[in-house]
């Protein structure tokens, strides 16, 4: 049953119409299987990088208030247009979710002023991923930590600015560690980053993932306040003259 939040869950959908791999576990692209995962309680729409306007008009992102993103080898195809008219809806209250490698999308890079860079590496390795911040509202639900079998390894350094918070941090098999659940404040807008979910592991599937992006996605929900005005401003009080 919908609460209210309008959710938009962008894909590139590029990986799973060109390798077979990634097709076997997300036959009707991570977009849909992610959405899956919300739709019980919140309204879902889908966009994707090679619908027109990359499927995130003025009027698509105007209903929505919470924007999930997901993208990996089209980064530079995203329009410098879209990710300015997605930058100001995040500074005018809309939340973002930026899941895995999006870490390298336009969007997220501009939204941080840095180069988001990090260590990776595709061996089939355990994650774990340990909360440290567990009076958080985006790790309600979940226990001291979430095993994933088989991950994609983070590393850092990871190129960002200091988080507000940090929610969660992965250990991985070969020795590395990741800030995997951090959140920023940009404008009026609340922004989560989420690492697990590389396109040939059924990470969205997991119940525990999808708990942390549905928790994300009311604690990024904007609130009722209207946008502040700038700019001239008329004074409150009488300005008495002084005498000089």
């Amino acid at each position: 049953m919908s609460q209210g939040i309008r959710v938009t869950v962008w894909n590139e959908y590029r990986h799973e119409k060109e390798n077979e791999k990634v097709r076997s576990v997300y036959p009707n692209g991570i977009h849909t299987v992610i959405g899956q995962g919300l739709e019980a309680e919140l309204e879902v729409a889908y966009a994707t990088l090679d619908d027109p306007e990359h499927g995130l008009s003025e009027e698509r992102l105007n209903q929505t208030d919470v924007l999930i993103w997901w993208g990996h080898k089209a980064h530079d195809e995203v329009s410098d247009e879209i990710v300015e008219r997605v930058q100001q809806r995040v500074l005018h209250g809309m939340g973002l979710i930026v899941l895995h490698s999006a870490h390298f999308s336009k969007v997220f890079k501009k939204l941080m002023g840095t180069g988001c860079d990090l260590k990776w590496r595709e061996a089939d390795e355990k994650e774990r991923l340990w909360v440290v911040s567990p009076g958080h509202p985006i790790v309600e639900g979940i226990g001291e930590y979430i095993e994933l079998a088989q991950e994609e390894m983070y590393g850092e350094h990871f190129d960002i600015p200091q988080p507000d918070e940090l929610i969660l941090v992965s250990w991985f098999e070969g020795g590395e560690v990741f800030r995997s659940g951090c959140t920023f404040h940009r404008g009026q807008g609340k922004i989560f980053y989420f690492r697990p979910g590389h396109e040939t592991y059924p990470t969205y599937y997991n119940e525990q993932i999808r708990r942390v992006i549905r928790n994300a996605v009311h604690w990024a929900a904007p609130t009722t306040r209207e946008y502040p005005k700038y700019g001239n401003h008329q004074p409150l009080e009488e300005i008495k003259a002084k005498n000089h």
